[in-house]
């Protein structure tokens, strides 16, 4: 008589660069392994500034990689802490910090039966694309399980042109609230002036 492997637990594996947009899609991976029933993985890949390859090179930058590493540490406790208000998900599963690209340590830790692989997806302007390659799009093209992308907070179009505005000092178009203030009763633009 043969036994059978008993099935792995699935996973959701995200993520998590401390960005604004990853602390959504964690948001989004943690929603999605409550529904599955799953471990959620989060994920925070490093390299140092130069890429493996540099690093390798020079043996300056040995000393330098355990600070690299406890500075990702601080940045996935601080993701954890913004999106779970603590240095826990609430879920099974375990946080991880790996050295490598992000792209190619994700879809390597998101290679199990069941794994489903959360990415964000989208709002990056044709300037950045070329500068600095796509995460996403990358895990899409590579992933051998199920890549879920989560598209930015509509919002994220106004923050950022308000941002670009403020950064070129720009006068801010407040129009419509100018209109939504003179619609207000006399006694209440008192009080809110």
């Amino acid at each position: 008589m043969s036994e059978f492997p008993t099935p792995s637990v699935a996973r959701v594996v995200v993520g998590v660069s401390g960005s604004p947009g990853s602390l959504a899609v964690l948001g989004r991976a943690a929603e999605e392994a409550r529904i599955r029933g799953a471990e959620l993985w989060p994920v925070v890949a490093w390299e140092p500034p130069e890429g493996d390859l540099t690093a390798r090179r020079c043996p300056a930058t040995t000393a330098v990689a355990p600070e690299w590493e406890r500075l990702a540490r601080e940045r996935l406790a601080g993701a954890l802490r913004e999106v779970f208000a603590s240095t826990g998900t609430g879920l099974p599963g375990q946080a991880l910090v790996v050295r490598g690209a992000p792209g190619p340590a994700l879809v390597r830790i998101a290679a199990r039966d069941g794994d489903v692989l959360i990415v964000g997806a989208g709002g990056r302007g044709r300037l950045l694309r070329a500068l600095r390659p796509s995460v996403g799009r990358y895990c899409l093209a590579h992933a051998v399980c199920p890549v879920p992308a989560v598209p930015p907070s509509p919002l994220r179009a106004a923050l950022t042109s308000v941002h670009r505005r403020n950064v070129l000092r720009l006068r801010l178009h407040t129009g419509h609230l100018e209109r939504e203030f003179e619609s207000l009763p006399p006694d209440a633009r008192r009080s809110a002036g």
